[in-house]
């Protein structure tokens, strides 16, 4: 099954997965989240049921779990926990004492739990290659792909809610969404760059937060011909994310997080997953109220100065398919740092990379 998910993820044209795994590659390099999230092609033969179990008997331990419902009387789910969790044996506890003749040595990595912290360095991986193209009568050429990181937050930092407010403002998707009268797309990667360059295919921002640090990057798709104009595009808009905040664009970005947050929270299988989520990541729930109300308050000045906790992080890049013509990671933190002593909402377009 592992074979057969590489195999297509390799086969479509949809870059987001690997790419979202060479950003954080590219942003925490040999350490915790830099390391492969998508099985290397090398490790499927090597993992045996023996390894599968050491993995289970280290991690899936009673301090690591969290069993939340929803939906289910409290007295029952503690029947359930105790007939499940307590009583029955785990496999692994079951299964017979002994090794296979061609089982594969176990390493101390399996023997404890890595609780090293994050550490973010920033880095630059390129990966020449032919992306595949849509099938059918799309008319979609071959498409290069980027991505251009930077540190964000944690989900317990001061900063969250303003970050996420801040991902929210800058948006994006791809350009068949960008025109037409009534679609609402405001957000700023629509408005600044989808709507304004016929060439760029996509353009969307994301922000990852993890126990101990954050990434907040923008993945942008083009035409092979344009990728180093897109860079220059992408980073003008990451220097300019403070300036000119307006009322209606902050108030926006905050109803559509709100709307997005409660929206998820009709459906029974997120809830009992965000109560889990929640406490197995802080040790309690927080309630909706809490972020609708945390939401609100967000100010101008908070998304300010997100957006400069941000700039001060060196980049991180990522690249894949024809993408010889990407600026060095030297180039692309200079236009960052050069940019930010521009006038704010001059509006001046970076001429570094040309």
């Amino acid at each position: 099954m592992i074979q057969f998910e590489l195999e297509s993820l390799l086969t479509r044209p949809e870059q987001e997965p690997i790419l979202m795994d060479m950003i954080h590659a590219a942003a925490y390099r040999s350490n915790t989240l830099g390391l492969p999230k998508i099985c290397p092609k090398e490790n499927i033969d090597r993992i045996d049921r023996k390894i599968l179990f050491e993995y289970l008997k280290c991690h899936y331990t009673p301090n690591r779990m969290v069993v939340a419902g929803v939906g289910i009387e409290h007295e029952d789910l503690i029947l359930a926990v105790q007939k499940y969790f307590v009583e029955q044996k785990s496999v692994w506890e079951e299964e017979e004492q002994g090794e296979k003749k061609n089982s594969v040595p176990i390493g101390k990595f399996l023997s404890k739990i890595d609780a090293s912290i994050a550490q973010y360095t920033g880095g630059y991986i390129l990966e020449e290659c032919n992306v595949p193209v849509y099938a059918g009568p799309s008319g979609l050429p071959e498409l290069s792909h980027v991505a251009i990181g930077l540190e964000g937050c944690s989900h317990q930092d001061p900063d969250f809610v303003a970050m996420c407010v801040l991902n929210m403002m800058m948006g994006g998707g791809n350009s068949f969404s960008a025109g037409g009268p009534g679609k609402g797309m405001y957000t700023r990667l629509y408005t600044n760059v989808l709507n304004r360059y016929h060439w760029m295919y996509s353009a969307t921002a994301y922000n990852h937060a993890y126990a101990d640090t954050g990434l907040f990057y923008i993945h942008a798709s083009c035409t092979p011909s344009h990728v180093r104009y897109m860079v220059e595009v992408i980073v003008h808009e990451m220097v300019t994310m403070a300036n000119n905040i307006t009322d209606s664009e902050l108030a926006r970005a905050k109803k559509q997080l709100q709307s997005m947050l409660l929206m998820n929270l009709e459906q029974r299988p997120v809830v009992f997953e965000d109560i889990g989520r929640q406490v197995l990541a802080t040790g309690s729930r927080k309630r909706p109220e809490y972020f609708i109300q945390a939401i609100g308050a967000i100010s101008k000045d908070d998304v300010k100065s997100v957006a400069r906790r941000l700039l001060k992080s060196a980049p991180s890049v990522a690249a894949r398919g024809e993408v010889r013509t990407v600026p060095s990671i030297g180039d692309i933190q200079a236009g960052l740092i050069d940019a930010q002593g521009r006038l704010p909402g001059s509006g001046s377009r970076l001429s570094l990379f040309r």
